[in-house]
């Protein structure tokens, strides 16, 4: 049922076409119209036709059945506009209805820039910890690669590529609230397969764990420690089995802070007075001592490039002590280990000119190690020259500019390496990263 007169009392011009309406209609439900009610024919600007098409049929039924992502931002514009502050939500709640892993991250995206506080706390709500970004440097983007099993446990979880499957294992078991009052420890392993976009779940490793260490070498993974564990198992993915292995030394230290494989040996370091470096041999299958770096500074990870091994510290400036917030007021040290010549010497530094620098995580992709946060992503590039420094190691600097993050990316990324299909992306090399 209509209110106001049968015949339409207003003309509305836009972009040189013509909509028939009623005044009372629209004056009930937008302060603009309102304002206006005295005119016979009205000029609108700043609304597009579409937009405007749309916000008048909602006027008419409450309904917003033709807005889509592709048009959120004209209709959103459009109601502004027109001060319709309930087309504003109703648009909202109808791309809540269209949610979904292929459009989660462009929502994300216009739901920040459109300030739409109500469709960006949905998308968090149903994505937030279980996605997988991957960005392609040519164009500088993000885009969501996949999710998470509803069963994988991203809190506390290592993540590892073997022969270009991406590995979760561990981490931390969180029931609904008020079902579970203690979290426990995952034994649960999954494996992603880029080339079919499926994940699997594999054998679970022979020890629950979580703050672990999930590394490749030589076509196995090694899950080293966690949590107050020494333990270390190797699983055969030809075999399908995870066996043990020779523990870290007792005493070592209760977490592993950082690791990676250099030369096929497997390289983990750690402590909280002075950092140590353990180097396991798999085939004595034994680990040894190396040297250690005195830096007091709190690591933030360790990669290796070619016969190096490159540690990256964030300083504050005053001893290296953490500032407010989990940051630094400081920059960055970076120190080289030669696992040649068992050496350690310090081979680069940044200090920013804008603010602290937040813990980050590291992935090698070609010369360039990524330095990857919630802020943004710091590039190393390594000398493509072959310009080499005293030690024997290529010179690394960093870049000046500042990579996007993942849009509203919280806690810890885990940045790895994959080969996508051209199917995916037209690029075959892209770093991804995991929010937890």
């Amino acid at each position: 049922r209509r209110a106001g007169p049968r015949t339409p009392d207003l003309v509305i011009e836009v972009s040189g076409r013509r909509i028939r309406a009623h005044k009372s209609v629209l004056a009930a439900k937008s302060d603009y119209f309102r304002a206006r009610a005295s005119r016979d024919v009205l000029r609108v600007k700043g609304v597009s036709y579409g937009a405007l098409r749309l916000l008048i049929d909602y006027v008419y039924t409450a309904r917003m059945g033709e807005v889509r992502h592709d048009n959120l931002a004209e209709v959103v514009s459009g109601a502004r506009v027109l001060q319709m502050p309930c087309a504003l939500h109703c648009a909202a709640e109808a791309m809540r209805a269209q949610l979904c892993l292929g459009n989660c991250y462009q929502l994300l995206c216009l739901a920040k820039k459109q300030r739409l506080a109500e469709l960006r706390e949905a998308v968090s709500d149903a994505f937030d910890g279980s996605l997988i970004h991957c960005y392609q440097e040519a164009s500088g983007e993000w885009r969501v690669l996949t999710r998470l099993p509803e069963e994988a446990n991203a809190k506390g979880c290592a993540m590892c590529v073997l022969h270009n499957y991406l590995f979760l294992a561990g981490g931390i078991v969180t029931g609904p609230a008020g079902s579970e009052p203690r979290a426990r420890l995952s034994d649960k392993v999954f494996c992603y397969n880029p080339l079919t976009d499926t994940w699997s779940q594999v054998r679970p490793l022979a020890q629950p764990r979580s703050q672990l260490k999930l590394l490749a070498l030589d076509g196995y993974l090694y899950a080293v420690g966690g949590e107050c564990l020494f333990t270390v198992e190797r699983y055969d993915p030809r075999a399908d089995r995870w066996s043990p292995v020779a523990p870290l030394p007792k005493g070592a230290f209760a977490v592993a802070h950082e690791a990676t494989t250099c030369n096929g040996e497997i390289y983990v370091s750690g402590g909280s007075l002075f950092y140590r470096l353990l180097k396991y041999d798999p085939k004595r299958d034994e680990w040894q001592e190396c040297p250690y770096n005195s830096s007091r500074r709190r690591s933030a990870d360790m990669v290796a490039f070619k016969n190096f091994i490159y540690r990256f510290d964030v300083s504050s400036g005053r001893g290296g002590e953490p500032g407010p917030g989990g940051g630094t007021s400081g920059g960055v040290e970076v120190f080289r280990y030669n696992t040649v010549a068992k050496c350690w010497s310090q081979c680069a530094s940044l200090r920013p000119s804008g603010g602290p620098i937040q813990p980050f995580r590291c992935a090698p992709l070609g010369n360039t190690i990524y330095c990857v946060n919630r802020t943004g992503t710091l590039r190393f590039s390594l000398a493509q020259d072959g310009e080499v420094e005293a030690d024997g190691g290529l010179k690394g600097t960093f870049d000046s500019e500042l990579l996007k993050a993942p849009l509203d990316a919280k806690g810890v990324l885990l940045p790895f390496v994959l080969t996508l299909p051209e199917r995916l992306d037209k690029a075959a090399d892209q770093e991804g990263s995991l929010p937890l």
